[in-house]
């Protein structure tokens, strides 16, 4: 049994990006085990609506500050010298860096430095989780998943910002990190994340819950992509048991670590939406021919060998109860039952299956 309240119960942590999707599950799971959790992002948008519906902009130290601005970055760094961090602030949205290329580069990149810098002038922190994504892969659309050691690369703007991103990770971590004594970094690459929560758009389950609230159709404009779908909850498990590692043997856990589902949830999107109505209980699926659309990858896979014989880590669930999961969020949630109790519930059910304290 992996017991992760142990180790960051009453250390004192920083999420970047902490008011998103991801990070306001983080920082949730986090305050569950007795972390002293601090948070640095933008203010909250109308679609991070997770982060204030869980009560974290009470609960969290909030730090609103652009990662972009590197002065202000500092200073708030400085004032919370966290042990861990978790770096997950970033512009993550393929569609939005076709119109937005320099924020994505600015963000993804410039930001990432900034906070790197950070870490490199810190005395306090001991582990740093920088958090990129499977996209940061040169994709030849392969029918294997590919590994930590396979070449980085990315034709939209978002991919190579994180494959940008991941080089500098490296070099940061070859050039200043490896030689400081007590001190470990990993860089970490997950799939497709789902989960209650989501309220973003162009993102496949949010625009498909607002749909079916809504009497309409889903409509898919990339019925044939095939992605590694996964829990939310996955990758975080993920995230936490290499800073746990980090924090246990700094040298021999940092590099670089892939978190994707079994090979059965690596689904095309049309299959994901068909089950996502079937668990719903109504709804139909339009797959109407869109001309002109942006390029993005159409088949991704990881290979997550490492994590599973280094680390011992494992999926907990699959796709059925991934998508079963996700659906109950959305319908209580839209039945009026507390998000804090829905969370606390299924957050549960996750470490008391996934035999994680």
């Amino acid at each position: 049994m992996r017991d992760l309240s142990a180790c960051y119960r009453n250390r004192r942590v920083l999420i970047t990006g902490h008011t998103g999707f991801k990070g306001s599950w983080l920082a949730h799971w986090l305050l569950h085990m007795g972390a002293e959790v601090h948070g640095i992002a933008l203010e909250p948008q109308p679609e991070e609506r997770l982060f204030g519906l869980l009560g974290l902009d009470q609960r969290v130290n909030n730090h609103f500050v652009d990662i972009r601005h590197a002065d202000a970055l500092y200073k708030a760094y400085s004032a919370i010298e966290p042990e861990f961090v978790f770096h997950l602030a970033a512009q993550p949205l393929v569609r939005l860096s076709y119109a937005e290329p320099k924020r994505t580069f600015d963000v993804n990149v410039g930001g990432s430095v900034n906070v790197l810098e950070c870490v490199r002038e810190s005395h306090s922190t001991k582990v740093l989780v920088f958090v990129t994504s499977d996209k940061c892969y040169e994709n030849h659309e392969w029918i294997w998943g590919y590994r930590e050691n396979d070449p980085l690369g990315g034709n939209d703007p978002y991919s190579a910002s994180k494959a940008a991103a991941e080089i500098v990770f490296h070099s940061y971590l070859n050039s200043f990190f490896m030689a400081r004594d007590g001190f470990g970094a990993a860089s970490v690459r997950a799939g497709n994340v789902i989960g209650g929560g989501d309220f973003a758009m162009d993102r496949i389950i949010p625009d498909s819950v607002r749909a079916l609230s809504a009497g309409q159709a889903i409509t898919v404009r990339n019925p044939h992509a095939t992605r590694p779908w996964q829990h939310v909850l996955e990758p975080l498990h993920g995230y936490l048991a290499v800073g746990m590692a980090l924090d246990e043997n700094p040298k021999r856990f940092s590099g670089s670590w892939n978190f994707g589902p079994e090979t059965e949830s690596v689904r095309d999107v049309a299959s994901l939406t068909r089950t996502f109505i079937r668990v719903w209980g109504q709804g139909e699926l339009h797959l109407p021919k869109l001309e002109g659309q942006p390029h993005e990858a159409n088949l991704l896979h990881l290979n997550c060998d490492k994590a599973r014989q280094m680390l011992k880590w494992r999926p907990v669930w699959d796709f059925e109860t991934t998508i079963e999961k996700t659906a109950e969020w959305y319908l209580k949630h839209h039945k009026g039952q507390s998000v804090l109790e829905l969370t606390n519930t299924q957050l549960q059910k996750f470490m008391t299956q996934g035999e994680i304290q």
